[in-house]
């Protein structure tokens, strides 16, 4: 799979903004840090300067640098340069996410007025909502998408399950966000709750496509 500077363009520039936030905002930050949020939008974990205000930036050049990484280590690499352009999204998506949740923190240290909580759920369920939009459109790896021993042994689970969990993660995406929005407790469990069961369904229907598959078993001779 080929990197270049322009395709990683975006990523790198959004990262380097997040440096810079943090070194502009280090003179005024407090010495405690809001870094966890329930909920309904409170503050319930704090942190130093370094917590607050780099421990995001640095996880996102850690997420970053594995997702450049695992292809190389993959014993399905070859299948990645099917799907590059899906691949090379799905890291945009993941530093974008990563950088705007970083941008709200620094917002609510020079005094925004932002429901934290609310963001951050309606960020999460945005990215998730995105992702599953791609699903469809991923090949067999063993570190990139609904890994069962099932999808990993048949190409035929692994595209209708994947085809399936897409629309699963586009719906619970959305409703993740609307979550957010009303902001109600017990709103959000039933929605994990669902979301969680969902998951097992997926795993138990990787299994039954996997079954009905003739030619399962050969994933494990294919790159």
């Amino acid at each position: 799979m080929k990197i270049t500077w322009r395709s990683e363009a975006l990523s790198l520039i959004l990262i380097l903004a997040m440096f810079a936030m943090s070194a502009i905002t280090w003179p005024i930050a407090p010495d405690s840090i809001p870094i966890h949020w329930d909920i309904t939008g409170q503050a319930d974990g704090f942190g130093g300067k370094f917590e607050g205000l780099l421990l995001t930036p640095l996880m996102t050049v850690g997420i970053y640098l594995m997702l450049l990484f695992i292809p190389r280590i993959d014993p399905k690499r070859a299948n990645y340069d099917k799907f590059a352009g899906v691949y090379r999204i799905i890291r945009t998506i993941m530093v974008v996410f990563m950088a705007a949740l970083h941008g709200v923190i620094i917002a609510s240290i020079h005094g925004v007025d932002i429901n934290v909580g609310t963001a951050v759920m309606v960020m999460a369920g945005i990215m998730l909502a995105v992702l599953g939009n791609y699903f469809g459109k991923l090949k067999p790896t063993w570190f990139v998408g609904i890994r069962t021993p099932w999808t990993l042994t048949s190409d035929l689970s692994w595209k209708k399950t994947h085809q399936l969990g897409g629309k699963i993660f586009v719906v619970f995406g959305i409703l993740m966000a609307l979550a957010g929005i009303i902001g109600q407790d017990w709103f959000f469990y039933v929605i994990f709750g669902l979301f969680f069961a969902a998951i097992m369904f997926l795993v138990f229907y990787s299994y039954i496509v996997w079954k009905s598959d003739p030619e399962r078993g050969n994933g494990l001779k294919k790159s």
